[in-house]
């Protein structure tokens, strides 16, 4: 299981490139493959980098809607018009398009927060915003794990 934790912050520099934190490099490492698919979120102002063998799995399940629904054509296009396939140079750093940028309204510095199987990129005050509004729904609501069953590891 991927386990991208902790939360980064690295310079984006005038380029559009950023360096992938070094823990999440070696976990890239660890899975055998550092082909990142970055996508901007459809749900928040950030963008998600999912290690390609995950992408993969989940866009996978495309599979069981009718091919030439409106479901189909609309999740298609939301998971695949907009994704950008890349690797880190030897440098570790990856090149951001403009449109990923924009969306997520990065500048200067990039929050990377891990998400275990997959990671996002923040422009920090938003990304410490999102993470205290996680933790505080999380409380409100009461949300725990659910419990593993005695005798099963």
């Amino acid at each position: 299981m991927t386990r991208f934790m902790g939360t980064h912050t690295n310079r984006l520099d005038r380029k559009g490139r950023v360096s992938v934190p070094a823990p999440f490099r070696a976990e890239l490492t660890r899975l055998g493959s550092d082909e990142l698919v970055l996508r901007p979120s459809h749900k928040h102002s950030c963008l998600e980098a999912w290690p390609m063998p995950a992408f993969e799995a989940e866009t996978g399940k495309l599979e069981q809607l009718e091919v030439f629904s409106d479901e189909h054509d609309d999740l298609a296009a939301t998971l695949f018009a907009d994704s950008y396939p890349m690797r880190p140079d030897g440098e570790g750093r990856i090149m951001l398009p403009e449109e990923l940028i924009a969306h997520a309204g990065l500048s200067d510095s990039i929050a990377f927060i891990g998400l275990g199987r997959i990671f996002q990129m923040w422009e920090p005050a938003a990304g410490r915003q999102r993470n205290l509004a996680a933790r505080q729904n999380a409380s409100a609501k009461g949300m725990t794990l659910p419990a593993t069953p005695r005798g099963a590891a």
